[in-house]
């Protein structure tokens, strides 16, 4: 089989039971997607697949060929195979300005879920606080606080540093441009 993965093919032979998760950390060392629960219930594992985030847990990799999925690895333009600050993601930079996180475990899913926020609610997809006067219209929804708490909800962190993942995703919406 064959995966996009971080816009390079990748040629694998997997069992059809091997989950994205697995593929990605054990097979190719994309050790920035994290193993946490391994049921879907705390976000560690968050990728973007054709854009939108899942948990790569609880797929196949077999699932996924032809898709073009992005890990954490992926959302930074290197350069020359080195990453620096300059080349983060707009999502990375802000997590790293607004201490977005403590022991930095769940933080590649956070970023990953974050950018895809950014991007549904860019496209007008709305969430179960979404203001009643916004559904229905045209255009992006409004990234309040609640709106982000709400749509990061299957993102858990348990050090807490919610106040902190909030702050940075608002400045990066704040900015014209800044979707996936």
């Amino acid at each position: 089989m064959s995966l996009n993965i971080n816009g390079k093919p990748y040629a694998l032979s997997l069992e059809p039971r091997v989950t994205l998760l697995d593929a990605l950390r054990e097979v190719l060392g994309l050790t920035g997607t994290k193993k946490g629960c391994d049921r879907g219930q705390c976000g560690a594992c968050t990728v973007l697949v054709n854009g939108r985030r899942i948990n790569s847990c609880l797929t196949l990799a077999i699932m996924h060929e032809g898709d073009a999925i992005t890990t954490i690895e992926g959302l930074a333009r290197a350069h020359d195979g080195a990453v620096d600050r300059a080349s983060l993601h707009p999502m990375q930079a802000a997590f790293l300005e607004h201490d977005a996180f403590q022991c930095g475990y769940c933080t590649p899913g956070q970023i990953c879920s974050a950018v895809a926020v950014l991007e549904e609610a860019r496209r007008g997809m709305p969430s179960t606080v979404t203001s009643p006067t916004a559904l229905g219209t045209e255009g992006p929804v409004a990234l309040t606080e609640d709106e982000i708490r709400e749509r990061m909800s299957g993102n858990l962190c348990r050090c807490g540093a919610y106040p902190n993942i909030v702050a940075a995703i608002r400045v990066v919406a704040a900015k014209p441009g800044n979707t996936v």
